[in-house]
């Protein structure tokens, strides 16, 4: 088991009698991943609720803070039972027998045009054999061909951008991800968490992974190849960026500071520290749908 505390500072001016907030930065709750305790501090000290949205398990923070300064701190312990599966027995699901609340996974959306992207996916990755070795080989395509820069992209920047340009950041590798296993008919999902692992030497940051729907579960993939995937705590999924801000702001306010994330994995008596595993792996429970190999706990 692994498990990971997690501490969010968020910092906001607000320019008008008043301003809403609506945060999507609490871990979800799923059969795989346990809130322990959490809390939340807010100055001034106002109202708050936190609402979940029923078909993607997503936690919203909700708030309305007066003009003035507005700080926000989260922190939470939570823990992580992943699955562990051999990639070579991992296939893809057939469209008919996927459960219809996938098939949205499947479309295009606004940040992954995988409609437009069929005959080249089909061109570059048809040769593969399908199955988890298909959606690894479109992750390792993406860290090797999309540069990772901090401002070589924008909030409008779509997958047919990235793909262009050739460079963006992790929202932007995953929707490039996302575009092309869509294109290629297997479901995928854009899933938000924090950057566990990634480059110390670097202020850590919320993350961007992709998740594939593979046999009858969702394996994770880091298409900007720069955390460890054991490490990420999923906070909210959706079809691209669009659906999960961490943050969404309405009224005249500012944000002055960059958001401070931190996460850190625990040690102890039946705690394993997150690492690097050629496995699949997957934070998803037992899903309805295809028939899987046998999974090794």
């Amino acid at each position: 088991m692994i498990r990971l505390d997690l501490h969010f500072e968020l910092d906001y001016r607000i320019d008008a009698p008043h301003g809403d907030f609506v945060f999507n930065i609490q871990p979800a709750h799923t059969a795989a991943q346990r809130v322990l305790q959490e809390h939340v501090v807010l100055t001034p000290d106002v109202p708050w609720r936190s609402e979940t949205i029923a078909s993607t398990r997503n936690r919203l923070l909700r708030v309305r803070a007066p003009q003035g300064d507005f700080h926000l701190t989260y922190s939470a312990s939570v823990s992580i039972e992943h699955r562990f599966g051999d990639p070579a027995f991992i296939g893809e699901c057939p469209i008919d027998e996927l459960p219809v609340e996938l098939l949205t996974y499947l479309a295009p959306s606004r940040y992954c045009e995988s409609d437009r992207l069929i005959p080249w996916a089909e061109a570059e990755f048809g040769h593969v054999p399908p199955g988890y070795a298909r959606a690894a080989a479109i992750a390792a395509w993406v860290q090797r061909h999309i540069a990772y820069a901090p401002y070589g992209s924008t909030t409008q920047t779509t997958a047919l951008d990235t793909l262009t340009d050739r460079v963006g950041v992790c929202r932007d590798q995953a929707h490039v991800m996302i575009a092309l296993c869509r294109a290629l008919s297997m479901p995928a999902r854009y899933v938000t968490g924090t950057d566990y692992g990634a480059d110390p030497t670097k202020a850590p940051d919320f993350h961007a992974y992709v998740e594939v729907y593979l046999g009858r579960r969702w394996y994770t993939f880091d298409a900007s190849g720069n955390g460890i995937p054991m490490g990420f705590v999923r906070i909210g999924t959706g079809r691209d960026a669009a659906d999960v801000p961490f943050a969404t702001l309405f009224g005249q306010i500012q944000a002055p500071f960059a958001p401070l994330v931190r996460a850190t994995a625990c040690s102890g008596p039946g705690l394993q520290l997150p690492v690097r595993s050629d496995r699949a792996l997957s934070s998803d429970g037992d899903s309805a749908g295809c028939l899987l190999a046998p999974i090794a706990a």
